[in-house]
Order: structure tokens, then sequence, then C-alpha cells
């Protein structure tokens, strides 16, 4: 009877062993968890539109990131576009021909699409723009460290709507997308703390009734009844001006897939051309 007493101290070894093995999977599984979570870019093979295109997999969804030829990090700004519904960012990426259109505007920044709501039933992939800012810069791409500017279209005010405080985002540029949210796009314009230095351009087909209302609280707005053929038939005032309104001759698919719309309207920003 006391023969299987001389047993007790190996099981008690073989019990700990079996219990530990699982506990130190347990332990690293969080670390694989966030390397797989890390963004990862992937560079295009071949220039895209005359310019460096990189497609990042993150854990909100797909980021497209362009440059242009002869872009300098040094003096480049940020164009961030967040598209509307019924398209995902990579059907937005080729269906609008968005490198084509950066590459019209001929400004000297990085532009940067990312993953945004297909409908209203979608979450806001992108609540934070520093947090997207970050998911770019954690996929080894390093980012210019001038002005910010954000471009929406229809649904896409949503994202923007969570960005209007960020002390880095200059000008904010709506695209038939005034649907809603306009006490966070007042603050950013008119009544928030960094608002004197911001600027917005409000584009409107779908939209025209509450954008011209919006417009129409702050004096010092410019106004147009059409979005003109070039650069040079803005008046000077109108090029200057804080807050612009443009009734769009456009539908609102048109001003986006037209290539008439964005390449004019990044011409009205902080940015420096290639």
């Amino acid at each position: 009877m006391l023969a299987p007493l001389r047993w007790m101290p190996w099981l008690s070894i073989l019990v700990s062993l079996a219990t530990a093995v699982p506990a130190a999977a347990e332990a690293r599984a969080p670390r694989r968890r966030a390397e797989s979570s890390r963004p990862v870019a992937e560079e295009s093979k071949r220039a895209v539109a005359g310019g460096q295109h990189w497609r990042i997999r993150s854990e909100n969804g797909p980021i497209h990131v362009w440059v242009p030829a002869g872009y300098n990090r040094a003096t480049a700004g940020m164009v961030v576009y967040v598209h509307g519904y019924h398209v995902d960012v990579d059907q937005a990426w080729e269906r609008h021909d968005l490198p084509q259109q950066f590459r019209k505007s001929q400004q000297n920044a990085m532009f940067v699409v990312p993953e945004a709501p297909r409908s209203n039933e979608d979450r806001v992939y992108w609540e934070s723009l520093g947090a997207l800012k970050k998911a770019v810069g954690r996929a080894g791409i390093r980012m210019p460290n001038g002005p910010t500017v954000a471009v929406a279209h229809s649904g896409g005010f949503r994202t923007l709507a969570s960005w209007v405080d960020n002390r880095l985002l200059a000008q904010v540029i709506l695209l038939d997308a005034l649907y809603g949210r306009m006490e966070q796009f007042e603050d950013f314009i008119h009544s928030g703390k960094h608002a004197q230095h911001h600027k917005m351009i409000i584009v409107a087909s779908h939209t025209a009734e509450q954008s011209r209302d919006f417009t129409r609280r702050f004096r010092y707005a410019a106004v147009r009844d059409r979005i003109p053929d070039s650069f040079t038939a803005f008046t000077d005032r109108e090029k200057r001006s804080k807050l612009m309104y443009l009734r769009s001759q456009y539908g609102h698919s048109q001003i986006i897939t037209g290539s008439k719309v964005i390449p004019l309207l990044l011409r009205l920003t902080p940015l420096k051309r290639v």
C-alpha cells in the first residue's frame, strides 16, 4: 500500500506542466493578435497616375495612399478623401478615378482615402483623424507636416463631422454632403476654439436647400450659382473666403466622377503646387 506514494511527486510535476502549457499559449495569444492588427502597406509595382501608390490593410479596412510625381514631403500637406454611400473604398478608388483627379489638381500633398460607411447602417470606421494618420504612419509611410484638408462626398459627412475638433484640420470640402451634423460644422467654421484658422467649401446639388440655409448664417460667406470651368474664374474675394457655397450644375454623382470639381477645388486650399 505504501508503493504508490512514491509516484505522488511525479504526478504533481506532470499536473503542473499540463496547466503551464495552456497558460503560456494564452500569454502569447495577445501578442499574435496585436501583430496581426498592425497596418501593412502594399506598394503598387507600377506607377499609378504617374505617382506612387500604397494600399494599406488595417483593422478598419483598406486605406489607399498616393503621392504625385515631384512630391516633396518637406513642404507637402495632406488631403483625406472620404467616399459616400453605395461603394467601398476600393470601388471608389477605381470607379471615380481618384488618383487621376488628384494628379490633375497638381497639389503637393499626400492623398489618403480610408474606408467609410456605405449606408446609414454602417458604422463610421475612422472616428478619429489622429487614429487614421497613426495607422498610415505605423504602416511605414512617413507623413508630411503641412496642412490637412478633408474632402467628403455624400454620406462621407458622418466621418468628417467627428474630425472637426482636430487642431490640425485646416479646411473641409463638402461635396453634396451637408445632410446633417450642422452643429459640428458650424463649430468648425464659426464658433469652435480653432474656427478662426479654418476654411470650408460647400458644393450642393441634392443638398442645395440645407446648404444654402447653412451658408446664410454667416455674413462672410461667398456664394456662386455655379462651379466655374477654371481656377482663374474665381474672384480674389472667393479665393480668400473663409466659407464658400457653390450651387452645382453637376448632379450628385457627376460631382465626383466628372473630374471637373475635385481638382478645381483643391486649388482653393492652403496646399502648395507640385
